[in-house]
């Protein structure tokens, strides 16, 4: 890796505070840092529910995880979707790794809230009319809910 890919890479610049997303951090420590999605371009809103979790190390995929970074990486994943169903609700989280635009790895933890219907399952589940969607305000109070029940509910 050259330094132009932490330079120039999104998820980098995101996390030395040149990108700002609503609602901030959810979960940050000094290997992991998870936030809200931001709204797409082009879109006024975004689906809620949308978290992204990110090594803050630059890794292109899950293979370029360190020991120490796999070795965490499960128990947050678990723990920021229980935060949804306990906090938001969810009837399901699905967990996706994609990486095809941006080259760091960012593991999508997105929520399946009651009445979606089944077209609307799996990858499509933000493309769902009726589901929850809202702009910077409704994203900054559903991750200010998230970091309190993750406050609320220390990891063992």
């Amino acid at each position: 890796m050259n330094e132009a890919d932490t330079r120039d890479c999104f998820i980098c610049r995101k996390h030395r505070g040149e990108v700002q997303i609503p609602g901030g951090a959810i979960y940050e420590d000094d290997l992991f840092y998870s936030g809200h999605a931001q709204i797409r371009a082009g879109q006024s809103q975004a689906y809620l529910g949308y978290l992204m979790l990110e090594p803050r190390r630059h890794a292109r995929g899950v293979e370029d995880l360190l020991p120490a970074e796999a070795a965490q990486l499960g128990a947050l994943i678990a723990r920021l979707a229980r935060a949804l169903r306990e906090s938001e609700g969810a009837e399901r989280v699905y967990v996706l790794v994609f990486g095809e635009h941006v080259p760091h790895l960012h593991i999508h933890i997105v929520a399946r809230y009651p009445g979606a219907p089944r077209e609307y399952w799996g990858a499509r589940v933000d493309e769902w009319p009726g589901g929850p969607h809202g702009g910077a305000t409704e994203m900054a109070a559903l991750c200010e809910r998230l970091r309190k029940w993750l406050r609320d509910h220390p990891a063992s």
